[in-house]
């Protein structure tokens, strides 16, 4: 069978035909089972006759059923990547690390977005539990904890990243760490009127975040005011940044809690009230996604590495399967401050 067979087949009948390992056979003149230890690491076969085997299957562009493998083996090497708005933010950065982590591990990565309703909810749990995934990570944001409950029910390994759920592994950035960080950055210039701005979505990193902030400022004697947002995106961000700086004393510096939202808070003090940033008003973000870094922004943030992270959530899962009843693992990533011009530190 040629190329061109191929072709021809999926006109006439409309559907697609993978390349057989019964074509790569007849191609190479060789029995079916040589195929299949051709392509079976460690498999007793003839060097010759193996060579035949891949020329013919590199001719007819044929791929070794991977599937088919991993349901014989009761093994099917789909790890389910779980996530509320995977595209917004740190979160679309960390799930395409996320993905190629586990490619670069021989795993199938399965995006499951939880959606924002009851039914897209159950949707994404028949998606990702029907298809037998061998192991679930669980991004920060809204995920519910049925997730995590149909897991553990399922005897899946399971990494959450960015909250901590209890009896389960999990990676986070050192959020508090960073937020404090913030406030006494601010101080030591300063600054005492300060803002937070936050969001009404409340996840946990969200929720670390401004109480962290909130409690090294009143630590130090500042003052701050805060306003959330709906949602931690742009919109929410003009909305937090419209109310802290409507105010009256107007906050001299704002720890947004992510980038987004330090994006909106910026444009809400250049378009509606002619502020500077940061001659007006300084401005710190967290997770330096790429934005931060337009030349619109120039923003000061806490950078999230999701490389480092997806690596070490994939480190987590090996951990876990090796040792399946192991003591929880807990890793904590240091969220590291990249100046530039929003706001710079006292020297």
């Amino acid at each position: 069978m040629t190329v061109d067979d191929t072709a021809a087949r999926i006109r006439t009948t409309g559907k697609p035909r993978f390349v057989s390992a019964q074509d790569v056979a007849h191609r190479a003149g060789v029995s079916r089972s040589a195929v299949s230890r051709a392509f079976t690491p460690g498999a007793s076969i003839a060097e010759e006759t193996r060579k035949k085997v891949i020329k013919a299957a590199a001719e007819l562009g044929y791929q070794v059923n991977d599937l088919a493998r991993g349901l014989l083996a009761n093994h099917s090497r789909l790890v389910g990547i779980v996530a509320t708005k995977p595209e917004v933010g740190f979160r679309a950065d960390l799930t395409a690390a996320l993905a190629k982590a586990l490619i670069r591990r021989g795993s199938v990565p399965l995006l499951i977005n939880t959606g924002e309703t009851k039914d897209e909810l159950a949707a994404a749990q028949q998606t990702l539990f029907g298809h037998r995934a061998e192991a679930t990570i669980i991004l920060s944001g809204s995920p519910p904890a049925s997730f995590v409950d149909l897991a553990r029910r399922n005897g899946q390994p399971l990494v959450v990243i960015g909250r901590s759920e209890p009896e389960t592994d999990h990676v986070m950035v050192d959020n508090s760490a960073a937020a404090r960080l913030a406030a006494r950055l601010f101080v030591a210039r300063g600054f005492t009127r300060l803002g937070l701005a936050g969001s009404r979505s409340a996840t946990p990193s969200i929720v670390e975040r401004e109480q962290a902030f909130c409690d090294e400022a009143a630590r130090l004697g500042a003052r701050v005011a805060v306003a959330r947002g709906t949602d931690t995106d742009y919109a929410g961000g003009l909305a937090a940044g419209r109310a802290l700086l409507a105010g009256q004393p107007r906050p001299r510096a704002i720890f947004c809690v992510n980038d987004l939202v330090a994006l909106g808070v910026t444009d809400a003090a250049r378009t509606d009230l002619a502020l500077t940033v940061p001659g007006d008003v300084a401005v710190i973000g967290f997770d330096d996604i790429p934005q931060a870094d337009w030349l619109a922004y120039r923003l000061t943030t806490f950078r999230q590495d999701a490389e480092l992270m997806a690596g070490r959530a994939v480190a987590v899962l090996d951990a876990r399967q090796r040792r399946p009843t192991g003591p929880l693992i807990s890793e904590r990533i240091e969220a590291r401050l990249v100046v530039r011009h929003s706001f710079v530190p006292k020297p």
